[in-house]
């Protein structure tokens, strides 16, 4: 048994090793793929897509309640323990000013791009209560989200999706006037081409099997907007960014994922250019990736404890 993931976050509840036998009550199908490796501990096969799918299906339903989650076989399936890690994070940032982490539906939060997955509105409403609004640009996606929410009737008011038309907007077409939210978040597209997501998925699946794979499988597959886009990271976040000054009096905190330490220098200059009036980065780890979550905000230390009354 291995010990303790004592680098995810203290209230991860992911940290333990996984279950299996419970895992396994309530997804049976799971059982199928589920191994002794030669360290005398259960485990899965992670690049096996169906593997990944039936375990993120039975972390979700014990842990946080949410029935018949499924994805289309082309979608990112992400690591659970991970999006959870990123969730707690942001409950920390707002700890920051209310002296502890608010919950409840008075606190809202935007998930820019959902994907099909819907995993950060999910776990963000069932570990705190917030109401969460996912977007996508992309109409499967959008609809398989959509489909997890009808199978899950106790989220119809909790969680709600938002279509983007336009893909070169981000909070554009999203937000109304009257719409305020005390975050944003973010897992951004962090490659600029298709060729780009395949040397990552070989390298990874190599690490993975500890073998030289020609063909990789792509566990680590999905839609093109959930992987890549034109000028990758830094080309995203900074319109993210940009976009962000426009909407400044309407969301507290913007957060965004990043996972290129070297972006970092060029996004908060461009922040403080913008004048930004707080800049934080907060590190994550999990296993041997270390990613990072950018929060920057332009409303005053002052007027941010007032935001939930």
């Amino acid at each position: 048994m291995s010990s303790e993931k004592s680098n995810l976050h203290p209230r991860n509840l992911h940290r333990n090793p996984y279950d299996f036998d419970s895992l396994i009550s309530c997804v049976p199908e799971l059982k199928h793929y589920v191994f002794n490796n030669s360290y005398g501990n259960f485990t899965i096969n992670f690049s096996i897509p169906k593997a990944v799918k039936l375990l993120n299906k039975a972390l979700l339903q014990h842990f946080y309640d949410v029935k018949n989650w499924d994805i289309p076989d082309g979608n990112l399936c992400p690591p659970i323990p991970g999006r959870a890690d990123y969730v707690h994070y942001i409950g920390d940032l707002l700890a920051e000013n209310y002296h502890e982490i608010p919950k409840g539906s008075a606190v809202k939060g935007l998930d820019i791009g959902t994907g099909a997955n819907l995993v950060y509105p999910l776990i963000a409403n069932k570990s705190y209560g917030w109401k969460m609004v996912g977007t996508d640009i992309n109409k499967d996606s959008f609809q398989n989200a959509q489909q997890i929410l009808n199978q899950n009737p106790d989220l119809s008011t909790e969680i709600n999706l938002r279509f983007q038309e336009n893909s070169n907007h981000i909070f554009k077409n999203i937000l109304d006037p009257k719409d305020k939210f005390v975050f944003s978040m973010c897992n951004p597209p962090f490659h600029d081409s298709e060729e780009s997501v395949l040397k990552g998925n070989l390298r990874k699946t190599k690490n993975l099997n500890k073998s030289k794979i020609k063909n990789p499988n792509l566990n680590f597959s999905g839609q093109q907007s959930e992987l890549w886009c034109e000028g990758g990271e830094i080309a995203f976040v900074s319109k993210m960014i940009e976009e962000s000054v426009e909407f400044s009096s309407q969301i507290l905190w913007f957060t965004c994922l990043i996972s290129k330490k070297e972006n970092l220098f060029k996004l908060n200059s461009l922040l403080n250019k913008l004048k930004a009036v707080e800049i934080k980065t907060i590190e994550m780890s999990q296993g041997q990736k270390v990613s990072r979550i950018l929060a920057w905000t332009f409303i005053s230390k002052n007027e941010r404890i007032n935001w939930l009354k």
